[in-house]
């Protein structure tokens, strides 16, 4: 099966969804929003006042966070025209994801609460003035018109390469990752070159696709997980591998499942990411920034009262991360063995989070388009 027909968030809005669990993407958009602030000050600095305002969402997903960058962006730009006495733009922004994203949720139930906030708090015509649409189809690919887009934003998306690389299969048709379902500490460096190789002509197709959208001198913001170098994958999906291979132990999972399963990820480095984007060229690279924070930070600091426990922190780490990988390892290895799988997970994360120091390296890109 394609991977852009199940890679996607676990849709609806039960306890499980990522829409009920997605705390840390969020937190990590609010630790970008003055780069956010910076950009839009330029962008909006070279329209013309009666120009509409056009933006995009690349890799949105569902949930609360799919409008949160929108929502940040109108308060920005009210800002700025309240501060030099200018109309305020027609805005129109447009949410990207997969066909495959829970686009019904983003639109029965985040758009109405998002509309009715514009017009308590901007009124009724800022609220006529600004227009959201939905455009499924992967980022790896054209999305928009010639020239069309102001300003493009995307937050932890760009990590999840369009296919897990091929040469990861040796001519005899043997796995040269076996054990692992992604990049390891354990994977051998032909492994770590060929999802190296992938991303590279993924993100050059993704910068010549949006240099071909994005206006001269538009911008774009990108968040995405990274590693401090190639020698320090990513450990949270190793868990995910490590809990696999027990139920393969166990006869739960047949073998030739797990051998025959790569995750399409590979969280890059700061200079990797660099690399591609100057031999690109298309665009100028503003700022260039990596920040670590612990996987559970975000349950830390909203934990005000000290009342979480490590039980309790466990549960919502599982439920984390079985928002994000569920519906592609369902795919492969059955829905019948989800319940268990993250049960497994939920049991031990913390203490080899804890064992290997876990962090999350986030790498965030601050470009312009050149001039031509």
């Amino acid at each position: 099966m394609k991977v852009e027909q199940v890679l996607h968030m676990k849709g609806g809005v039960g306890k499980d969804s990522y829409g009920n669990n997605s705390s840390h993407p969020r937190s990590v958009i609010s630790m970008v929003k003055p780069i956010l602030g910076e950009s839009i000050i330029e962008v909006y600095s070279a329209m013309s006042s009666f120009e509409c305002l056009k933006i995009a969402d690349l890799g949105c997903s569902a949930g609360p966070n799919a409008l949160l960058v929108v929502s940040e962006i109108i308060d920005i730009v009210d800002e700025i025209c309240r501060r030099l006495k200018r109309p305020r733009p027609c805005l129109q922004a447009f949410l990207n994801d997969l066909p495959g994203n829970d686009f019904n949720a983003v639109f029965t139930y985040s758009l109405p609460s998002f509309y009715e906030r514009l017009e308590r708090e901007k009124g009724t015509k800022f609220r006529n003035n600004c227009f959201v649409a939905g455009v499924p189809g992967s980022f790896y690919g054209r999305l928009f018109p010639p020239n069309s887009l102001h300003f493009v934003q995307s937050s932890y998306a760009i990590m999840w390469i369009s296919k897990a690389p091929k040469e990861l299969v040796s001519k005899t048709g043997s796995s040269l990752n076996k054990g692992n379902i992604c990049v390891a500490k354990t994977s051998p460096t032909a492994v770590l070159e060929a999802y190296l190789e992938q991303l590279k002509r993924d993100f050059e197709l993704f910068l010549r696709c949006r240099a071909e959208e994005i206006v001269s001198r538009g911008c774009m913001i990108l968040t995405t997980m990274g590693s401090i170098n190639s020698n320090d994958p990513l450990t949270i999906w190793e868990f995910v591998g490590l809990k696999l291979n027990e139920m393969v132990a166990e006869g739960l999972i047949e073998d030739e499942k797990l051998v025959s399963f790569d995750l399409p990820y590979y969280a890059a480095s700061v200079k990797e990411v660099k690399n591609v984007i100057e031999a690109e060229g298309s665009f100028k690279l503003q700022k260039l920034e990596s920040f670590s924070i612990d996987r559970d930070d975000y349950i830390k600091k909203a934990d005000n009262d000290h009342v979480v426990d490590k039980t309790a922190r466990s549960a919502i780490i599982a439920r984390d991360i079985r928002a994000v990988g569920e519906p592609i390892l369902a795919s492969h290895f059955g829905q019948d063995i989800m319940d268990d799988l993250f049960c497994r997970f939920e049991d031990g994360v913390l203490d080899y989070m804890e064992a290997h120091k876990c962090q999350y390296i986030n790498i965030v890109m601050s470009l312009t388009k050149k001039d031509v």
